[in-house]
């Protein structure tokens, strides 16, 4: 996931819990997440409900996480060691 890196400032990036979205607007964050272009599913077509869920899964697990760029209003969803690695480089 860190080919959305460039679109946030380490400096101006905070990361937004989950729960702290109401059901529409995280159901819209990660359709739009997992429908971006360059997301590759493999040789298998994954249905869109799928897709969805496995990332909801991984937001409650911990493991993937909402990071809001203050200075650009943008919001990607990066993995929780994408997001350490590249604060702790100051990318």
């Amino acid at each position: 996931m860190t080919d959305f890196a460039p679109y946030f400032c380490v400096e101006t990036a905070v990361i937004i819990p989950f729960e702290q979205l109401s059901s529409d607007a995280l159901q819209g964050l990660i359709e739009d997440f997992v429908t971006r272009d360059g997301t590759d599913y493999g040789m298998e077509e994954i249905p869109l409900d799928e897709r969805v869920e496995r990332v909801r899964r991984q937001l409650k697990q911990g493991t993937v996480v909402i990071v809001f760029d203050t200075a650009t209003e943008s919001v990607t969803l990066l993995t929780r060691q994408d997001y350490d690695q590249l604060t702790r480089h100051g990318i």
